[in-house]
């Protein structure tokens, strides 16, 4: 492991941003602190409930106006916005690292997403939110019609991880479908998404229509769930049982992108170099703090130790670092806390008779958080990383007998997020995939195969949320639906004078027309 020399850290204007959070009064500040060293960044309102529901008011006002415009002007915003993004990506990276201590590779992967993500909805939403001829009650004689409204404003609670992405990816299509948003960051990254939202008002977003309130969770959570139309939360499963809870309570709907303990599955027939290459990408990207990266890893017997072997070399050769260049691979972890949690589940691991191949230690000579990519073995499932989440740079690697044992190994536990399958014979590993409970399932990729392809939906099954972002449901999701339908004639009633029995005669012969006609189509109308 090589250390990369730190640069002096370039600030940024972060008290500037700052002003741009609204307090109904005077608030009480909170610091943000760099991982990188420890200091504060700058510091930012401690929002409480009355902001929260002063934001939604102001955003509430300002969402009519904005679904009355043209969707093509709304859609300009967003083109303007996407080169914004990419003249002044620098300045983004700048913030993302200052606040989470992230690789500059990585927060660099975060500013091509956002550009992606937005690229893709502005040329998609003209399609996606345009009305839609629907099949008629009676064929001919009805004519029904599918349009889209806005739902009006969206709360999005976005976590520290991927300030950037997610405070963003998912504001972008609700903003397009001519909604408001709302957006509470995590009290440890909220530089970036007010950075963000400073990019948008440049580009021609209306200041109100996307206010961003700062504070702690706890304190702001509920008036966040309470005040929406829709909410959007990316955290823990505890959490995001409450948030449903409560959207529940409000007949609102949400969607909740929680926790994972995603595996990977190498078969005997893998690209083991390839399949090792890419485990390590997929591991100690973001420093593991990824909830889609993999930390497991179910190796099949025959090529086990030959993978083991690879994957060791790939941990041993990531360079770990802080500063502001692309010279290392690896940043730190975001906080104390979540260093901490790291070194109890490996150090839970080693006391029960676990391996530590590679890895295993806090670099302070790289930053206060920094932690050494973790690759275990003979780890057993009373140990604590067997089962709980790590959200940090640890994988272990697992040998299993064939496939239906890989499979059965992958789908333990109640989380469903994301897994990989490695195999040359790509057919085959389609098929595996497809018997692996999660929302998302890799074929010889780690996770970003899926969660590049935007075109596609992305979300978890059982204990790692529900709904999904990306695709046309990333957007129509903030939509409500509408059915027009139009009866030509006489309406869909027994006429007066008209037997029961004969009105009962065409209802069942108009029922086989149908029938017939939805064959006939099927079959290409031959």
């Amino acid at each position: 492991m090589t250390l990369s020399t730190q640069t002096t850290v370039r600030r940024f204007e972060f008290d500037a941003l700052a002003d741009d959070v609204t307090t109904v009064s005077d608030r009480p500040t909170l610091a943000v602190e760099s991982p990188f060293d420890g200091e504060t960044l700058g510091t930012v309102p401690a929002c409480d409930a009355d902001d929260v529901r002063a934001a939604y008011e102001r955003a509430r006002e300002a969402q009519s106006e904005w679904a009355d415009r043209p969707l093509r002007d709304r859609v300009a915003v967003f083109e303007a916005f996407h080169d914004r993004v990419l003249d002044e990506q620098s300045s983004l990276l700048d913030v993302a690292q200052a606040e989470t201590g992230k690789s500059r590779v990585d927060a660099h992967e975060e500013a091509i997403d956002i550009a992606a993500t937005t690229r893709y909805y502005a040329n998609h939403a003209g399609s996606y939110l345009s009305s839609r001829r629907r099949g008629g009650a009676v064929p001919v004689a009805t004519r029904a019609t599918e349009h889209r409204h806005p739902v009006g404003v969206v709360g999005i609670i976005s976590p520290w991880n991927y300030p950037l992405t997610l405070a963003i990816s998912d504001a972008v299509p609700a903003l397009l479908a001519g909604n408001a948003v709302v957006l509470k960051p995590d009290e440890g990254t909220p530089f970036s998404a007010l950075r963000l939202r400073e990019l948008l008002v440049e580009s021609g977003l209306p200041e109100d229509l996307f206010p961003v309130v700062t504070g702690y969770g706890d304190e702001l959570g509920e008036s966040m769930v309470e005040e929406a139309d829709y909410v959007c939360f990316t955290g823990s499963t505890d959490v995001g049982r409450v948030v449903a809870e409560t959207a529940g309570r409000n007949l609102v709907d949400c969607s909740l992108e929680l926790g994972g303990k995603n595996p990977m599955l190498v078969l005997a027939d893998a690209d083991v170099e390839a399949a090792a290459r890419n485990a390590a990408n997929a591991s100690f990207s973001n420093a593991g703090q990824l909830c889609i990266s993999i930390e497991r890893i179910y190796v099949d017997g025959e090529v086990r130790d030959e993978f083991v072997d690879a994957f060791v070399k790939e941990a041993r050769r990531l360079t770990l670092g802080s500063g502001y260049d692309f010279d290392y691979d690896v940043g730190t972890l975001a906080s104390e806390r979540q260093l901490e949690k790291v070194e109890s589940h490996v150090e839970d691991a080693a006391e029960k008779g676990a391996s530590v191949l590679t890895g295993g230690r806090r670099r302070e000579d790289v930053g206060p958080y920094a932690y050494e990519p973790t690759v275990l073995t003979d780890v057993t499932p009373e140990m604590t990383c067997a089962t709980e989440e790590t959200f940090g740079p640890v994988a272990a690697v697992y040998e299993v007998s064939g496939i239906a044992d890989a499979v059965e190994r992958a789908n333990e536990g109640p989380h469903g997020l994301n897994a990989s399958v490695w195999s040359e014979d790509t057919a085959r590993a389609e098929q595996v995939a497809e018997r692996i409970e999660a929302g998302t399932v890799n074929v010889n990729d780690g996770y970003a195969a899926a969660w590049a392809s935007l075109d596609a939906p992305m979300g978890g099954v059982g204990d790692s949320g529900i709904g999904r972002r990306h695709g046309e449901v990333g957007m129509t999701r903030f939509t409500e639906s509408q059915t027009v339908a139009t009866q030509r004639g006489r309406p869909l009633t027994r006429p007066s004078g008209v037997p029961r029995g004969v009105w009962t005669f065409f209802l069942n012969a108009n029922a086989r027309l149908t029938d017939r006609l939805t064959a006939w189509r099927r079959g290409g109308g031959e």
